[in-house]
This record gives C-alpha cells, structure tokens and sequence, in this order.
C-alpha cells in the first residue's frame, strides 16, 4: 500500500513541475510511474496535445532554447526517453514501443592535430516525426532526421536518414538453410 501511494505522489510531483513550469502546456496527459521531466527553465516551449498517455519509466530532457511539440492522441511505452537540445516534433496519432530513444544531438569532436570528444559541446539538428506512426520497440532516432506521415518502424532500427511518408522499414535478416547430408 505505501508503494502505491509513492508512485501516486511521484506522478504529482511531475504533473506538478509541468504546470509549474511558464513554457508548458499540456492537456489530457496520462503518466504511469517514475517518469522523469529535465526542462531547463528557459526552454522555448514543451507542448504536449490532447490524449497523450506515457507509460512507465519516461525520460524526457528539453534543454535551453529547445522545443518539443507533441501531437494528440500520442502514446509512449516503457523505458522511452526523449533527448531535445534543438528542436523535435511529433505528429498526431503516433505511438512508441518500448525503449524507444530519441537524440537531436551529438557531441562535438575533433580529429586533428588529435582525437578529442567534448562533452559538454554538441551538433544538433531538429528531428520530425509525421502523423500516424509506430516506432517499434528499441528504435533509435538521430539528430536530423524526418520520419513522414504513415510510417512504420521496425523494431530495433537506427534512424539516421529521413524515411519516406507511407513507408515500412525494418531491419532484414535473411536465413540461409543448407541441407546437411
């Protein structure tokens, strides 16, 4: 019994922060339990639309200066995390698989004279997600990409280049039987 009414609070708490917050705007929201909302206070806007439901153990990280728009009737499941220095839309009716993890951003590097990663520097580029798409379970979306209106995901995927509107991509196994004899 104490834990349910950990996980009730908890989910007051974020729902809290997010009214609390002069960039937000939300209707309608759905949290499961232990989501987790990093907004910088000086974000450009965190919109989320009617009818968004996002399960259990969400990450969500909008940075300074970013924006993330989310469409109605979106829904995230488990172990999601959304990464916004830049800019991410995502359109009406899309959902999300599990693990599903989103990245407007790299870190900056440096090949010469020697090799050199910063990490508190980056590269961004705003990511587009259409209206009425699946992202299967463990997809990966990078900076820079647009995903069009219609579009399924398959499961385990990167996303590093725009994928077409009405478009099914998956990962492709194929398996070669040699008969033994």
């Amino acid at each position: 019994m104490a834990f349910n009414i950990f996980e009730k609070i908890q989910r007051r708490n974020q729902v809290s922060l997010l009214k609390k917050h002069k960039k937000v705007s939300f209707a309608d929201i759905r949290l499961g339990n232990y989501n987790h909302f990093i907004l910088d206070p000086d974000i450009k806007i965190l919109k989320i639309d009617d009818s968004a439901s996002l399960r259990n153990f969400i990450h969500i990280f909008v940075g300074k200066k970013a924006s993330l728009e989310i469409g109605k009737n979106f829904f995230m499941n488990n172990f999601c995390s959304i990464n916004c220095l830049e800019s991410i839309s995502i359109g009406d009716n899309t959902l999300f698989g599990e693990n599903v993890k989103l990245y407007d951003h790299n870190h900056s590097y440096e090949t010469t004279p020697d090799f050199k990663i910063h990490s508190n520097q980056f590269n961004t580029e705003p990511i587009t997600i259409g209206n009425n798409c699946w992202l299967g379970s463990n997809v990966t979306v990078l900076k820079g990409v647009t995903i069009g209106d219609n579009s399924i995901i398959g499961a385990g995927c990167v996303i590093y280049k725009d994928v077409p509107p009405n478009t099914i991509l998956m990962n492709r196994q194929e398996l070669i039987s040699k008969s033994i004899i």
